[in-house]
């Protein structure tokens, strides 16, 4: 069974994180939709590597070898970077699309972190204007 939480401003990262642990749950994902992103940031491979990095560091994630980052996409649309990051326990996928400016990043763990203090570090390394977070918890 999949549990969908949107965040709000009144639900702290601690809180989600206690009812993650208190409901014993396998898994959490966090899905986040960044529009109206910096278009030099999410066009770079080598600043979405270091966003990488740098979100694995925040959250106290291992990274396991280095991300698969590709620059693809058969019509503008969805043209643009996609990454994925394999960690030890589980992995960082994301999307920019060139066309929008906007970037779709979601983080899956069966260890738990703090969302919005995630979001909030993605928002702000992809100078994006807008935000949406959706926080998923799989259960085993």
């Amino acid at each position: 069974m999949t549990q969908s939480i949107q965040i709000t401003k009144e639900m702290t990262d601690i809180e989600i994180m206690n009812q993650f642990r208190e409901e014993n749950m396998w898994g959490l994902c966090t899905a986040i939709d960044l529009k109206n992103c910096n278009p030099d940031t999410i066009r770079d491979p080598q600043q979405i590597h270091q966003f990488v990095v740098e979100v694995c560091d925040l959250i106290e994630m291992k990274r396991f070898g280095e991300p698969l980052i590709v620059n693809f996409g058969a019509n503008d649309r969805v043209a643009g970077y996609s990454l994925v990051q394999l960690i030890e326990t589980s992995c960082i996928s994301g999307h920019f699309a060139n066309d929008t400016s906007s970037a779709y990043i979601d983080i899956f763990s069966c260890k738990e972190y703090p969302p919005q203090i995630t979001a909030e570090f993605c928002k702000k390394f992809f100078g994006a204007e807008e935000i949406k977070t959706t926080v998923f918890f799989r259960s085993i």
